[in-house]
């Protein structure tokens, strides 16, 4: 094998061409000898879509290849038609392993169906700094020991069906408040401190038999005074190797984001992460250029060449554990009713502040959506007045004020909490409403003025907005 395998580039889907526009780069990929592809279906590719690019890029290469994508929300999180699961958060706040488990393997079976046979999935971190742009519910929580629990059910859960898992983002991200999308994260805790926290989760992953994990993009000073960020830190990556007792694939965070590529020229972008002891380069600025990078490299210099033929065979180990992966681009009805119920429960559990208000008059909806300014795409946010027009609800003015407040983690938003416009938007509205549902969150619940109701519904995706009309129209009758 080439050292091509060990590098990863991306195909994203367009709504004015689906993956069409892909075709000349990934021919050039695989001519290159790359080792398989991270798929963004997002915001609107249906299933058959990817599954389709995905079957196409395994007949053009003609060899086994590793096909990732970011499902930390199920398969609907990249695909449309297919399941849809709430974030790790929401699950976490139910106190049941079993559902932890559900999603594991739905995830799985889904991705698997799609011809993806590695999710980038789970998050290990620790939702620790309220200021963190990033992470918030993408965690399980804040407790390490609850964390860990469930990055471990969930990695046995997929795993057991068949994929590759992926715990990210070591040794954590949970600590910053900054998002390694935009800059170089920097964490003053030791390594002492971090070995009974955000160390944890990451331990009982490997435990687990997690078969790769991701590195962060952040320093730790205190720990690796060079200051690299842990992506190209030695020691981080030989704690994780020798303390540890990593075995398997590691593989970086996308080489694009700035907190990859900050101060280094090109080349050493790829690099870098090798000599540390990275095995995968994933999204990297230029795939080409990495390769031959490497391949320069691997010829000029015996440390890196033996660095190299180490993670080609972790490579070639982890292709050997991906299962058959076919063709079937639809979700499992049941899968299905299950994520419904999940939902359900979330909503059911009661709100987060005041009571449930009597709506049979009829609801005027007020959108107030933190993330329409977010420089990359996001979901619709009107699935809920959708909802309610196809049921003949009595919605819009005359109604009691209704208000659903969008405020998620997302890439380079650049903030944890609602920013001005929206907080303006909510000191105007939110006084005299008869009930705030909050698509985010829970503590962003004390940013919400007032004494009103506030119900939690964790996230914009389609499958708390549809929970959220059904609740409402429960409400109205």
């Amino acid at each position: 094998m080439t050292p091509g395998r060990l590098v990863l580039p991306a195909i994203r889907w367009r709504p004015e061409s689906g993956f069409a526009h892909e075709d000349p780069r990934i021919d050039a990929a695989l001519a290159a000898g790359v080792g398989g592809f991270i798929v963004f279906g997002v915001p609107g590719a249906r299933g058959d879509e990817i599954g389709e690019i995905i079957a196409t890029i395994r007949r053009r290469a003609g060899r086994p290849l590793l096909i990732g994508a970011d499902l930390e929300r199920g398969a609907g999180q990249q695909a449309r038609r297919l399941t849809d699961i709430p974030p790790p958060a929401a699950l976490a706040s139910l106190g049941d392993d079993e559902t932890v488990a559900w999603a594991g393997r739905t995830t799985a079976r889904e991705a698997l169906a799609l011809g993806i046979n590695w999710v980038f999935a789970p998050v290990a971190d620790l939702d620790l700094d309220p200021r963190n742009p990033i992470i918030q519910t993408r965690s399980f929580g804040a407790d390490p020991d609850s964390v860990a629990r469930h990055v471990a059910t969930w990695v046995r859960a997929a795993q057991g069906a068949g994929i590759l898992a992926c715990a990210k983002h070591y040794p954590g991200h949970g600590r910053t408040f900054q998002d390694s999308h935009d800059v170089v994260p920097t964490v003053e805790s030791g390594l002492a401190e971090l070995t009974d926290t955000d160390l944890r989760p990451f331990e009982r992953a490997i435990e687990a038999g997690v078969a790769s994990i991701m590195t962060a993009h952040v320093r730790y000073p205190r720990w690796d005074p060079s200051g690299e960020p842990a992506t190209r830190s030695s020691v981080m990556l030989g704690y994780l190797r020798s303390a540890l007792g990593f075995g398997g694939l590691v593989v970086t965070d996308a080489l694009v984001m700035e907190g990859a590529r900050a101060g280094l020229p090109d080349d050493e972008v790829a690099l870098a992460p090798i000599r540390a002891g990275c095995d995968l380069l994933l999204y990297p600025p230029d795939a080409a250029r990495a390769i031959a990078v490497l391949e320069r490299a691997t010829d000029a210099d015996p440390k890196i060449a033996a660095a190299v033929a180490a993670s080609l065979a972790r490579y070639q180990q982890a292709l050997d554990l991906t299962a058959d992966a076919g063709p079937s681009f639809t979700a499992h009805p049941a899968s299905e009713r299950e994520s419904r119920a999940i939902a359900r429960r979330l909503l059911g559990g009661g709100l987060q502040r005041g009571t449930a208000p009597d709506l049979r008059g009829g609801a005027d909806l007020v959108i107030i959506d933190d993330d329409q300014d977010s420089p990359h795409s996001r979901g619709p946010s009107d699935l809920v007045r959708r909802d309610l027009a196809r049921a003949r609800a009595p919605e819009g003015h005359g109604g009691q004020r209704v208000i659903l407040a969008f405020a998620e983690p997302r890439m380079s938003k650049g903030r944890a909490g609602f920013g001005p416009t929206s907080l303006a938007a909510l000191d105007q509205a939110a006084p005299g409403a008869a009930l705030v549902i909050l698509f985010g969150h829970p503590r962003l619940v004390r940013e919400i003025p007032g004494p009103g109701p506030v119900l939690v519904a964790w996230h914009r995706q389609p499958l708390m907005q549809h929970a959220v009309a059904d609740w409402l129209l429960e409400c109205m009758s």
